[in-house]
């Protein structure tokens, strides 16, 4: 079994209660895959989340623009969830330490712990194999 990094409730709670606008890399137009589910979940719940992948770009998902980078958007993003590989992770924070976004929430079993480093040197939050689905839901209960 691997390790799990622990997070109290309240970490969880204030970091998503700060948030609006969610860009989510690996977003998927594939009802019945976990990013597509968990985005809709997130534009039920109120978040904006910008879908970033480069198959789909300017294709809408969810009635959402999808972008091929993030670096392609140009509204203030708070929040980056990532849905890709864990060796594809330490590029993504690198180019959301540039854009100065406050926090890198990585999916269950996405764990890159050089991102993470790199992330919390640049005074970012970081939440790390988990779920703001399932964590929101845990939450509202």
């Amino acid at each position: 079994m691997k390790p799990r990094r622990y997070y109290s409730d309240h970490y969880i709670y204030t970091t998503l209660k700060n948030v609006k606008t969610i860009a989510l890399v690996g977003a998927s137009p594939k009802k019945d895959r976990d990013s597509n589910i968990c985005m809709k979940f997130l534009l039920e719940f109120g978040y904006k989340v910008i879908p970033i992948n480069p198959n789909e770009v300017d294709n809408l998902i969810h009635g959402q623009r999808c972008y091929a980078q993030l670096c392609d958007v140009e509204e203030s993003i708070d929040m980056v969830e990532i849905f890709r590989n864990s060796d594809t992770v330490l590029e993504i924070v690198e180019r959301a330490i540039d854009m100065h976004i406050d926090v890198i929430w990585m999916q269950l079993d996405v764990i890159n712990l050089e991102a993470e480093r790199r992330a919390l040197g640049a005074g970012m939050t970081v939440i790390m194999d988990r779920c703001p689905k399932i964590e929101l839901q845990k939450l509202d209960h």
